[in-house]
């Protein structure tokens, strides 16, 4: 008796903390929603362009939201590879259209003039930059991407390249075939004027976890420890069900992005649970595509970055049980 009694007092007062501690993060955080300026800037004219909501009706086809944090060096050749890319399929598709959406999250090197002359090259109609000033986090950053995008697919993806960008057409075929099973359409979907992809809220997320054998076999054993606890507190905070939440390749219908990017707190690395946990709040169907990845020198998350995830992970099971954090519906 007197170790449950123990085990109470400590969970209890564990708990208490970390309401306090939450309470006393989300004042100081309140601004953390504040949206992106209503205009791009186009470095080609210097004129300024009206900036869309996610509320708005879709105007391309496909965006891509890459996030940018001091990535002046790595940020050329994925720009150059996803141009080209896209570039290729409105060769072959001329209906095909798009847009990439970079955001650069206070950078204090060259990645701003890096994506201006992507949007000199491409025009400002198919490359846009939204500058957040000062640096918030790549989970905000994709945020502000998905709230000022006109597509009625939209991809988020890592400015490293570390996800071959031909990959989305898993995701996005994964996507279409989800929608019309869910509606029952059938092949006949694509002739009705009424059915539209962009309505119909579904995810796809790209995975790693194909890879994971290969990558216990070469990491640090003390790395593979912490990644286990994290997967397990994952699992604990929002469920099963995804075995790989942390790759940064994931896709969304333009009625999912709407749902979850206008309820996300978290700002940092574990968004990508958020994202997971509101999935399921939603019941927004997610599905788990193997995708080829590679490591890519200069990574920004090591095992340092551990204790800061499970905080952000505290933080969301305290906010959502207690209901500190509302979700919009």
């Amino acid at each position: 008796m007197l170790e449950l009694f123990i085990v109470f007092v400590l969970t209890a007062f564990v708990g208490a903390v970390s309401v306090i501690l939450f309470e006393a993060y989300r004042r100081r955080n309140h601004h953390m929603h504040v949206e992106a300026p209503l205009v791009f800037e186009d470095p080609s004219s210097s004129k300024q362009v009206p900036c869309p909501r996610i509320v708005d009706p879709a105007e391309k086809y496909i965006s891509l939201i890459i996030p940018a944090f001091n990535e002046e060096k790595r940020l050329p050749g994925a720009l150059e590879e996803t141009m080209s890319y896209l570039q290729q399929r409105v060769a072959k598709d001329p209906s095909f259209s798009y847009e990439v959406v970079i955001v650069d999250d206070g950078s204090a090197d060259g990645t701003k003039r890096v994506a201006f002359d992507f949007v000199k090259k491409y025009t400002v109609d198919n490359v846009r930059v939204i500058l957040l000033g000062r640096n918030r986090g790549k989970g905000e950053a994709i945020r502000k991407g998905m709230l000022h995008s006109r597509g009625e697919l939209l991809l988020m993806l890592d400015a490293d390249g570390a996800t071959k960008v031909t990959d989305l057409e898993k995701l996005e075929h994964t996507i279409q075939a989800t929608a019309r099973k869910k509606f029952a359409c059938g092949d006949s979907a694509a002739s009705d004027s009424s059915f539209r992809v962009s309505d119909i809220p579904i995810a796809a997320f790209g995975s790693r976890a194909h890879l994971e054998e290969k990558a216990l076999a070469t990491r640090k054993w003390y790395r593979n420890f912490l990644m286990r606890g994290f997967h397990i507190v994952v699992l604990l905070a929002a469920g099963p069900g995804i075995r790989d939440t942390q790759c940064g390749f994931k896709m969304f219908t333009r009625a999912a992005a709407r749902k979850l990017f206008t309820n996300i707190h978290l700002k940092r690395w574990c968004f990508d649970v958020e994202l997971v946990y509101l999935c399921k709040f939603f019941h927004i169907p997610i599905s788990e595509i193997s995708v080829n990845w590679s490591e890519i020198p200069g990574s920004k998350v090591n095992p340092l970055s551990i204790p800061n995830m499970l905080w952000e992970l505290l933080l969301m099971s305290v906010g959502y049980r207690t209901g500190m954090w509302r979700v919009s519906t």
